[in-house]
């Protein structure tokens, strides 16, 4: 906002102000609706807009949880981009992508992104369907060089001058897969940008300073435009010497930017390297974006490494960013966690059981993916420093690595997320279950996980662990079972796999003693074995079971439970017993029903023969489950208690209704096979 004075020239000499409104001199966000409209803004307002931005994210993830540390880490990284490539015509590729909040409220999801995590809203992550700006979806780490690296190809084989941009995170560094895109990336690919969002790195200021202003010299369009000039006259002198005066130029360019730069590597795999740039300098960020957006592109990826704070604009975050890189609903002036019902997690649960036995037995050795906090594992991280290992975001790592472990008399650990083992099915399979290792995969998160959405519902891991030979799949009704069937799996000498849900437990009293369960023995813990109904339930979903059955009891019928408290290997025993007394079953899990627990039932019994038993199966339907909080999932998918005794319900009403209209065929003579007239008919 400015004033105006203007004086008229009469003998008065009035004087007139005059208040003149300038663009973006108020709030410039709610004028935001996408990039082409962030170009506009002033570079000098960029900063103001920077701290709205933050502001607004604060506000919206305060009330819908969500991974608030990292996106407030690149506001002006994001804003860098958008402001100095031509997006969404140049694509922008986030690494997991649960940084990406300033990125969507950029490119026309302002208004929706209070929406952000809850049914039916904007996705914690980059989502196809979403927007145009989300070229490609992303939940999981250290996939965005390889799907950049696609993107610039195809823009290449198709003519189109275009950039596609990979911002990675320096944690997604560590996975092999961002390895094997670098390897491939630096032949010839010069429209691939790869940004390294580096928020841990400690670089002294001076050698950062000399660094900085050395790659920004060498790789700035007059840098770039000196380096290609030289080729050519390099390639004018003697053909046989001037391959070797290039190579001698171009060692002597390598062996600087080593010296000077942490850049070496990237070098090393083809790239020319820029940085460390600051992330939060916005000047300077888009400085340098435009100067390559400026610069012909040429055979050579570029590799920009950024320095930033996580968490930095609150100050909660800035004290704590590991507690708030994925928080709950919080009080926005304390930073106080709001969804606490004073339950122990089963995580926790978790984490407390492998460090206590791994206190008594030095052969235990716990294992994590970068995830020592999220599975538990930190205070075993402080309290046993020679009996972890954390190895970075490199899950086939892991389970290869506690493969190798087991072979010399130890007992490995490897507590991970349902979703990040997928990562590791063939190193399960032929490191571990090929060679049958006792190696104890603790699985957290498994089943739904709420507002994170499809990219992290751990709903296929009883289908794909239960497919392995040697494998033993259990899962517990409760922490107290958690406890013994962690001490079962780590002491059976087994390949073993113990899944377990996110959030709290159920809140039993815990045994103080360990006891080994006997490997695939089921539990009868409600009714008995000639009820009219046997629901046959997996892990979390066995206490639903027992409320759905009170209240089938109310109705007058009889329904009974069992924990089956294994996947694999079957009680055959007690299901062949089962079969002689009760004729419907209902298994229930939560995972998915193709290849699930309700499926190793059924096809126990196919290969049987037996041919007496009504089997229905509850779980979870073959697509991608969408956000949403547990409770609600669980009771739109119907496998809460409410969904269990419906459906034991319409299965006992069935029965009945078969058995009465059978009787009256019967009396009357009616049950006779059809003619061949009222066949066809």
């Amino acid at each position: 906002m400015q004033v105006q004075l203007e004086i008229d020239a009469n003998p008065s000499l009035t004087i007139r102000a005059k208040l003149v409104i300038y663009p973006f001199q108020m709030a410039i966000l709610p004028h935001i609706d996408s990039p082409a409209d962030l170009r506009k803004v002033p570079q000098e307002r960029l900063s103001v807009l920077a701290k709205e931005i933050r502001e607004y994210m604060v506000d919206v993830v305060s009330k819908t949880g969500g991974h608030l540390a990292p996106s407030l880490g690149v506001v002006e990284l994001t804003m860098a981009l958008h402001y100095s490539f031509d997006t969404p015509n140049d694509k922008i590729i986030w690494d997991v992508s649960h940084q990406a909040y300033a990125h969507k409220i950029l490119t026309g999801r302002r208004k929706e992104f209070a929406t952000l995590r809850q049914p039916g809203g904007l996705s914690g992550f980059t989502k196809r369907s979403e927007s145009i700006y989300d070229p490609f979806g992303t939940g999981h780490s250290s996939t965005s060089i390889s799907a950049a690296l696609g993107i610039a190809k195809a823009f290449k084989k198709s003519g189109v001058d275009k950039r596609a941009i990979a911002v990675i995170g320096d944690g997604a560094m560590t996975g092999g897969l961002a390895f094997e895109g670098l390897n491939q990336a630096g032949f010839k690919t010069g429209n691939l940008i790869v940004v390294l969002n580096d928020n841990e790195m400690s670089i002294s200021p001076n050698v950062g300073a000399l660094s900085k202003f050395f790659s920004m010299h060498m790789y700035s369009k007059r840098g770039t435009k000196w380096r290609r000039w030289f080729k050519r006259m390099a390639a004018k002198f003697v053909p046989s010497r001037s391959k070797m005066l290039y190579k001698l130029a171009r060692r002597a360019e390598e062996v600087a930017t080593g010296f000077f730069t942490p850049g070496f590597m990237f070098e090393s795999f083809g790239f020319n390297y820029i940085g460390p740039l600051d992330g939060h300098n916005l000047d300077e960020l888009i400085r340098v974006f435009k100067d390559i957006n400026e610069t012909p592109i040429g055979e050579t990826p570029i590799l920009i490494h950024v320095i930033t704070r996580k968490g930095v604009g609150y100050k909660h975050s800035e004290e704590n960013p590991t507690k708030f890189h994925g928080v709950a609903p919080f009080n926005k002036e304390t930073g106080a966690v709001l969804s606490s019902n004073g339950k122990i997690s089963y995580t926790q649960a978790a984490g407390e059981t492998i460090l206590e036995l791994a206190k008594k037995d030095k052969t235990i050795v716990g294992i994590t993916a970068a995830m020592s906090t999220g599975t538990g594992l930190e205070a075993m991280a402080k309290a046993l420093p020679d009996q972890f290992y954390d190895v970075g975001i490199a899950e086939g790592h892991a389970v290869t690595f506690a493969a190798g472990l087991s072979t010399e008399g130890y007992r490995p650990v490897f507590a991970v997320y349902s979703s990040f083992l997928q990562r590791a099915y063939d190193h399960v399979l032929h490191d571990v279950c090929l060679q049958n290792l006792p190696v104890t995969l603790a699985i957290d998160r498994a089943g739904l996980v709420g507002d994170d959405g499809p990219t992290h519902h751990g709903v296929f891991d009883l289908s794909f662990l239960r497919q392995m030979p040697n494998m033993v799949v259990m899962a517990p009704r409760d922490e107290n079972m958690l406890k013994h069937m962690l001490y079962t799996a780590i002491y059976s000498g087994k390949p073993c796999a113990v899944r377990y849900p996110r959030g709290s437990a159920v809140g039993v009293p815990v045994d103080k003693e360990y006891k080994k369960i006997e490997i695939g023995k089921m539990e009868m813990i409600h009714g008995n074995a000639t009820s009219g109904i046997a629901i046959i339930a997996i892990g979390n979903c066995v206490w639903s079971a027992v409320e759905a059955a009170k209240q089938l009891a109310k109705l007058g019928i009889d329904a009974s439970v069992i924990d089956a408290r294994f996947v694999k290997p079957l009680d055959t025993e007690m299901l062949l017993n089962l079969s002689k007394n009760c004729s419907n079953w209902l298994t229930v899990e939560e995972n998915v029903l193709a290849g699930g627990f309700g499926s190793a039932i059924g096809e126990w019994l196919v290969e049987c023969g037996i041919k007496n038993v009504n089997l229905k199966m509850l779980g979870l339907p073959d697509k991608f489950i969408e956000q949403g909080p547990q409770a609600l999932l669980r009771s739109k998918y119907g496998i809460d208690a409410e969904g269990i005794a419906k459906v034991a319900k319409e299965i006992w009403t069935n029965e009945k209704t078969s058995a009465r209209s059978g009787d009256v065929l019967q009396k009357k003579g009616s049950l006779q096979q059809p003619t061949e007239t009222s066949a066809a008919k």
